[in-house]
């Protein structure tokens, strides 16, 4: 049966009609939305969700997708407890570094949001002297803190994206930054909070992987780009973020090498793949 909760284990079967020998594992922060985020009627939903459960009939497989805390995600795919990350992962040099990346899926930028009523941010260093929340992990947490002594803001990390949010609805934090799809989202949700600014970055959301898994990356950037050809990933977009990808975006954009370009791991031989 599709989308099976497996109690409290919090595990989604996404796709049917694959073995138990043909069984993909992946995890998101279930915290994360529009991404992934808790359904009142239980289970998750979410871009994500639906990207994991599209991957999967693709490759013919089964996916389970279990929820964690971001700053668990990398670690437990290290530890081989997941054969891919299919959370919204920021692919920097660093990381790319030690891991493997698929194609970008998603441009994102990065956005402050701050409470309702607030002077608009401007610029960084609006924020001097300001508490910044971040999801505990995340590109945006490394980022704040590279600029914490520059800017002169002090960085607050929270275990979930939520209660960063929460932070600045409760005065704790004077901003959260986060993704811009997420701040968009937070804000149309909740009234006591407003997008602000945004910082434009030029990086892209891409599946991870450990580096012995190049195998696995083929497969995975195939399924990416026949769900960018087919349009599943432009009325995905436009069915979690309200509108349709930019002309030139990654979303509908196949890259012809395997993996992010300008960044480690990227092989940039043109291929070619065929789409069921």
């Amino acid at each position: 049966m599709n989308r099976i909760i497996a109690a409290a284990g919090l595990t989604f079967l996404l796709v049917q009609g694959a073995s138990a020998q043909s069984t993909l594992k992946t995890a998101v922060d279930g915290t994360f939305a529009p991404h992934a985020m808790p359904k009142l009627s239980g289970g998750v939903e979410g871009f994500n969700i639906d990207l994991a459960e599209a991957i999967g009939k693709k490759l013919g497989k089964v996916v389970t997708v279990d929820t964690a805390q971001f700053s668990g995600l990398i670690p437990a795919l290290q530890a081989g407890t997941y054969d891919f990350i299919v959370a919204p992962v920021t692919v920097n040099k660093e990381r790319a570094e030690n891991l493997l990346f698929t194609e970008g899926y998603l441009n994102t930028d990065f956005q402050f949001v701050t409470k309702k009523g607030a002077p608009q941010i401007t610029k960084l260093e609006d924020l001097r002297g300001k508490v910044i929340s971040v999801n505990k992990g995340s590109a945006y947490d490394s980022w704040a803190r590279e600029l914490e002594e520059k800017i002169g803001w002090k960085v607050e990390s929270y275990g979930t994206q939520t209660d960063a949010i929460q932070a600045v609805a409760t005065n704790r934090a004077y901003a959260n930054v986060a993704g811009n799809t997420v701040i968009q989202w937070a804000a149309k949700n909740n009234p006591l909070i407003q997008p602000s600014l945004v910082h434009s970055t030029g990086l892209v959301w891409a599946i991870a992987l450990r580096k012995d898994s190049g195998a696995m990356r083929k497969d995975l950037d195939h399924a990416i780009e026949c769900l960018k050809v087919e349009g599943t990933l432009a009325a995905l977009h436009e069915k979690w973020f309200g509108i349709k990808p930019a002309a030139g975006a990654v979303a509908v954009t196949p890259d012809p090498g395997y993996g992010v370009p300008n960044m480690p791991g990227y092989e940039a031989a043109k291929h070619e793949f065929v789409c069921k």
